[in-house]
């Protein structure tokens, strides 16, 4: 089974010791899935980043096997999907947290947010999307709590990230937990590449199950897709992606723009921390918390 360079390095980089053990355990793992849900035609899905991600067939039906190194955010991923049941996202059919190990729903025709031409149409479709998905806090269960996310941004001072905007994601980030909105369970990464059209309307994917305030949601969206700063006006895109997206989660401009500014930094220093910062996306964010700055709201 050939992977692509790019996956395997991303796997050695993030996950060191177990991402080695992972890559010499895949094919096993694959076949222990196949014998257990009963797979065939099991074909690995292109650009492969952090999990192994495969088309299948069950029972004459087209599934989803996803498979990664066992770790908190892919618990939290695994118990997000069982409490979002369906609802707004994809289906997680089975799962073996200790193999790291989902059968999802394939989502059909499963065309990406980000193939949109029109970004104030996907904008609002984001916006529909994170309000449904939006949970109180379980009572149980493994989630992220996102202000261990936060605390790293602290150890950033004196880094090799301009060091005014950590200074004022910093400040913003401690203002806005501060302000003590309520908590909700939150995808996590809600972007352009994680929500797929399918029969059911537009569903997320890969939720990270993070637990803060409502929010962060808008940050990821914010700072993507990829050519986002390559549009003619990237401000004035934001601009309006701000103002839609207030009106349709009911925020204020300014708790949007604050939100975007502090994930796009915090998205740079785990660009950094990663080192897989061959595709320029810590520069890129970091641009993002300027672009997300300027913009009148």
């Amino acid at each position: 089974m050939h992977l692509p360079d790019a996956f395997i390095t991303n796997i050695r980089n993030v996950f060191a010791g177990e991402g080695e053990k992972f890559l010499a355990d895949l094919r096993s793992l694959i076949e222990q899935a196949a014998r257990r849900w009963g797979l065939t035609d099991i074909e690995p899905l292109e650009n492969l980043s952090y999990h192994f991600v495969a088309s299948a067939r069950q029972n004459g039906g087209q599934v989803i096997l996803k498979i990664g190194v066992p770790q908190d955010e892919l618990t939290s991923q695994i118990e997000t999907l069982r409490v979002y049941d369906g609802r707004g996202a994809c289906r997680l059919l089975d799962a073996d947290e200790e193999q790291g190990m989902l059968l999802l729903e394939r989502l059909k025709p499963g065309r990406m947010l980000a193939e949109l031409e029109d970004d104030e149409q996907a904008t609002g479709i984001a916006a529909q999307g994170m309000r449904q998905l939006w949970r109180p806090p379980p009572q149980t269960g493994k989630f992220i709590p996102l202000t261990k996310w936060f605390d790293g941004l602290q150890q950033l001072r004196g880094g090799p990230l301009p060091g005014r905007m950590v200074e004022k994601a910093v400040g913003l980030a401690r203002e806005l937990f501060a302000e003590g909105r309520p908590d909700v369970l939150l995808h996590g990464d809600f972007h352009h590449y994680n929500v797929l059209e399918s029969e059911r309307g537009w569903l997320a994917i890969d939720p990270k199950g993070v637990i803060g305030p409502a929010g962060y949601e808008v940050g990821p969206f914010l700072i993507n897709p990829f050519d986002l700063l390559k549009r003619p006006n990237p401000v004035q895109v934001t601009e309006r992606r701000i103002a839609i997206l207030a009106e349709g989660l009911g925020f204020e401009r300014e708790y949007v723009q604050a939100w975007g500014i502090a994930h796009a930094v915090l998205s740079a220093s785990w660009s950094l921390e990663k080192q897989e910062d061959y595709d320029g996306w810590a520069e890129h964010s970091i641009r993002c918390a300027e672009v997300i700055g300027t913009a009148k709201i």
